[in-house]
């Protein structure tokens, strides 16, 4: 999503600093990190210091230590702030890791591709008093174009009593412990986002968010409400019934699993925590102590750094490796093949795959356990058919006990460049759940056109009993998601139809006006969805309309709960919500909700 810019003008919060020559000792050694800008024949060279038996991360992480200065530290990072702030659709990206103990005085503010994440076990273990916070200064308030960041795994103690996380997609805030108030906006236009795992000792206000999930959270009070707020999981969740306020409440998440992470033990070894699957869950994982789960060393992982090829990962795989994918953009010139039951791909600091010469990014076989974590899938420019394949086609293996699941994985069409990709995720094989996804055609930026970034549908699932929560998929030429399989749920879907359809011819499917947002297929008998929100913004022919934004067979075990479309700024029609019911959504009525189908 991209709204039109609001054009107030800010002031810039954050001086940036300069990086202190003076470097801590003790038991740190003294590296160079060397931060590439992509394509570009020209690199930056940036001191830091890592713990002396760290394993190497290659050259855009930066792991700091509390034995290290203010001033170090707040170098670091206000250099990395500077550089990625507005860099919306650059090749730069960082990691920003924070070993156990207390940080006084730091302000982390996370600009586009960059992670802060803790290294503890706990989000208590990372301590930092002062900020984490995504602010949207760069686009004077606006921040529906804060995409592609994160903050996991800190506890933050604001210093003036409230922090700001202003962003929209592909940006959570995870397993987070903030001992204040948190601010999901900054003044301007906004449309996120995800809280999951986290606990916020004071209020959360949402303001003019359009919509949010929160998952699994704790909080000491709710206040905002726009569209479509769904809380699943969710401790003190608010009061009220959608559509006044639009909140959807679902007490008990069903069945989750949260995303692996980085941490350091008490002897200074680096592992992966690998979570548990948790079933009829509310609140966090980790508040009541350890969470159910795994640690692996990080012996047992390819470090996947800048330079490494694909034939390089598909060996480290065949050898029965985990993938731990530090930040950069990797091109691809042949699939990237996960076969192994359990293997764990998890990427930092918003690492990228490019698939090149139209291969498929990467297939997941139809094996228990696969967790892929961390990723951006980025189509390159010949088409793929496919960018990410979980299962092959026939997939039939019951993997109830033990599901693959996706994690704060991404993908985009077009932008950065030309693009194309005919599908964006296929899943085939059953039980997957999908934990925060954002499946995009890009509808501003480089490569962007109705002929160039060319991709049909987001989704298509074909496996049995999957979950998503947090699906986000915007701008597809056709059916933005397809559910072929039975016994799906989706906890909040957010979409956006595509903006530049050049007329109404060239956006029907048969005899019907447009493609609906979200199709369950006529053979499903059995689906389930809760708070969905499909918007239209028609800005190349403002006469294009949609038939309706949400398409099901008429069946009892077919249900969806709380629904909502927007035709934004009037500009642009959809005529029902769901088959022929609700609506309609334009100039005169923006929007239009219904709170149950059938």
């Amino acid at each position: 999503m991209s709204m039109r810019k609001n054009m107030r003008k800010r002031t810039q919060r954050t001086a940036v600093l300069p990086v202190a020559a003076a470097l801590a000792a003790g038991a740190l050694a003294l590296v160079t990190v060397q931060s590439a800008d992509a394509g570009q024949d020209r690199a930056k060279r940036t001191t830091a210091t890592v713990a002396a038996d760290a394993p190497d991360l290659g050259p855009n992480v930066d792991v700091f230590d509390p034995s290290m200065s203010r001033e170090t530290i707040q170098g670091r990072l206000d250099e990395v702030f500077e550089q990625q702030e507005t860099n919306q659709f650059g090749g730069e990206r960082r990691a920003l890791l924070f070993k156990p103990g207390t940080y006084d005085d730091i302000d982390a503010n996370i600009g586009f591709y960059t992670q802060i994440a803790g290294l503890g076990l706990s989000p208590d273990d990372t301590d930092i008093n002062g900020a984490v916070h995504a602010e949207a200064d760069w686009f004077d308030g606006n921040a529906t174009q804060n995409f592609w960041r994160g903050a996991e795994n800190l506890a933050v103690t604001p210093k003036a009593g409230g922090d700001r996380w202003a962003v929209s997609q592909a940006a959570p805030y995870r397993r987070m412990h903030l001992k204040g108030d948190l601010q999901l906006d900054d003044g301007g236009w906004s449309s996120g986002g995800l809280l999951a795992d986290t606990k916020v000792d004071g209020k959360v206000n949402s303001g003019s968010q359009q919509q949010w999930l929160s998952r699994n959270t704790d909080w000491g009070g709710w206040q905002g409400s726009n569209w479509n707020m769904v809380f699943v999981g969710a401790k003190n969740a608010p009061e009220g019934n959608f559509p006044s306020p639009p909140y959807t409440r679902v007490d008990q998440t069903p069945v989750s699993r949260e995303k692996p992470f980085l941490y350091v033990d008490e002897g200074d070894a680096y592992k992966v925590f690998v979570p548990g699957v948790r079933k009829d869950s509310s609140g966090t994982s980790w508040s009541g102590g350890a969470p159910a789960g795994e640690s692996l060393p990080i012996d047992d992982f390819y470090v996947v750094k800048p330079g490494a090829s694909a034939s390089d990962i598909n060996a480290a795989l065949a050898d029965g490796k985990n993938l731990l994918v530090t930040p950069g953009v990797y091109h691809l010139d042949q699939t990237l093949k996960v076969t192994r039951p359990d293997t764990v791909v998890l990427g930092l600091g918003l690492a990228t795959f490019i698939p090149d010469g139209g291969v498929t990014a990467m297939t997941v076989a139809d094996v228990d356990g696969v967790k892929v974590a961390g990723v951006l899938f980025d189509a390159g420019t010949e088409n793929s058919d496919t960018l990410m394949e979980v299962g092959g086609e026939g997939a039939d293996a019951d993997h109830a006990a033990n599901p693959t699941s996706l994690h704060d994985v991404y993908f985009r069409v077009g932008g950065a460049a030309v693009g194309k990709a005919t599908k964006s995720l296929v899943v085939n094989s059953s039980d997957v759940i999908g934990d925060h996804t954002w499946i995009w055609r890009a509808d501003h930026g480089d490569g962007v056109g109705w002929d160039t970034n060319t991709a049909d549908t987001g989704l298509v699932v074909n496996g049995d009993d999957v979950t998503m929560y947090g699906l986000f998929v915007e701008h597809y030429q056709k059916h933005q998601t397809i559910w072929n399989g039975e016994g799906g749920r989706t906890y909040f879907y957010q979409n956006e139809m595509p903006y530049d359809p050049p007329e109404q011819a060239a956006w029907m499917n048969g005899d019907t006006k447009g493609y609906a947002a979200y199709k369950v297929a006529d053979s499903v008998s059995k689906h389930e969805a809760w708070g969905l929100g499909s918007y239209c913004f028609f800005n190349v022919n403002k006469s294009v309309a949609a038939e309706h934004a949400f398409e099901v067979p008429q069946r009892d075990g077919v249900r969806f709960h709380d629904m909502v479309t927007v035709s934004l700024g009037g500009t642009g029609t959809i005529d029902h919500v769901i088959n022929g019911t609700g609506g309609p959504s334009d100039a005169q009525n923006n929007v239009a909700n219904l709170v149950s189908y059938p």
